[in-house]
């Protein structure tokens, strides 16, 4: 599985589970740290949790392990390092503070509008 269909499959699992405004960034043009960069909103804390552990979940049956987890004890933001994918699960309060679609402004959103709802 490419880089970019691991973004997007990711994009698919959150949306399945219900996460909110998943945005996918193409930052392989900007960043030596990752070529995509998923990001999505729970609404609550425990919602946060559940989709990290729904993306860990399909992402290993598919023969994809996370390299690095960040942010499971605090629930308001999960990150998992997929390497080549960073996905990051924010609660909407830590969505807004962190802002990370205005820090990543230069990377290329992918358009999900054919992929999920």
């Amino acid at each position: 599985m490419t880089s970019y269909e691991q973004a997007v499959e990711t994009a698919k699992i959150l949306s399945s589970k219900k996460g909110r405004d998943i945005k996918v960034l193409e930052i392989s043009d900007v960043s030596v740290l990752a070529d995509y960069m998923v990001i999505a909103t729970g609404t609550s804390s425990t919602q946060v949790k559940a989709l990290a552990e729904a993306v860990e979940e399909k992402l290993d049956e598919k023969g994809i392990s996370v390299s690095h987890i960040e942010g499971y004890r605090s629930n308001s933001w999960i990150l998992l390092d997929y390497v080549d994918v960073i996905v990051h699960v924010f609660s909407n309060e830590a969505r807004e503070y962190y802002d990370l679609e205005r820090l990543w402004e230069d990377g290329k959103e992918i358009d999900l509008s054919s992929v999920i709802d």
